[in-house]
């Protein structure tokens, strides 16, 4: 387990920032999750569509705060608690999917610049792979593996059993595997961006 909860040192970062800039992800650094949210806060126009996915990231350094309940912005999620799903579910799906901003996290980025996402319901996969206009994802170092493989192994042996953990307390219910998101390139420029912390966030 602690191989997959290690930062990463500054030749792997620097490898890795190199390797999402090669594959059209736009990719930052920095030091602290203070900075990070001050990054991802600047990437956002005030008044923008925007939707948070569910992240313990996120909720560690306190953008879902600041999303929603600041006033600067258009929060999807706002409207989604409005709403009722038995009679507006469609709606809502399609709210979900396609938002001006998605804001979250993933599960491993590989050195070679890949990116891998895994959900139980997979709400939050048609905004990363199209849906949204603009994606940011805020990522620990800890999350940088080698390649596309041990991304897998880390979601499994590491990122799953933490997940499942945090759905019972949540939800009362577990978490899995069921859908898993590579993404290998970007072809829109800027669509993308990912900031790597020099902090464990998450898992």
């Amino acid at each position: 387990m602690d191989q997959w909860n290690q930062l990463a040192d500054q030749d792997t970062v620097n490898k890795t920032t190199q390797s999402l800039k090669a594959n059209g992800i736009d990719a930052k650094f920095v030091k602290s999750g203070e900075q990070a949210k001050e990054e991802v806060l600047k990437l956002i126009p005030k008044g923008a569509e925007v939707f948070n996915e569910t992240s313990v990231t996120l909720d560690t350094i306190g953008i879902p705060k600041e999303l929603n309940e600041s006033g600067k912005y258009s929060s999807i999620r706002n409207k989604l608690n409005s709403m009722n799903r038995e009679i507006e579910g469609s709606e809502m799906q399609k709210m979900g999917a396609a938002p001006e901003y998605a804001v979250g996290s993933v599960h491993a980025v590989s050195e070679d610049g890949r990116v891998l996402i895994a959900s139980d319901s997979g709400s939050q996969l048609p905004a990363y792979a199209y849906g949204s206009t603009h994606v940011i994802w805020v990522v620990g170092t800890q999350k940088i593996v080698k390649n596309t493989d041990d991304g897998i192994k880390r979601i499994y042996e590491y990122v799953l059993p933490l997940e499942n953990e945090r759905a019972q307390k949540a939800y009362g219910m577990g978490s899995g595997v069921s859908k898993l998101l590579i993404i290998n390139k970007e072809k829109t420029p800027g669509r993308l961006t990912l900031i790597l912390v020099n902090q464990k966030l998450g898992f």
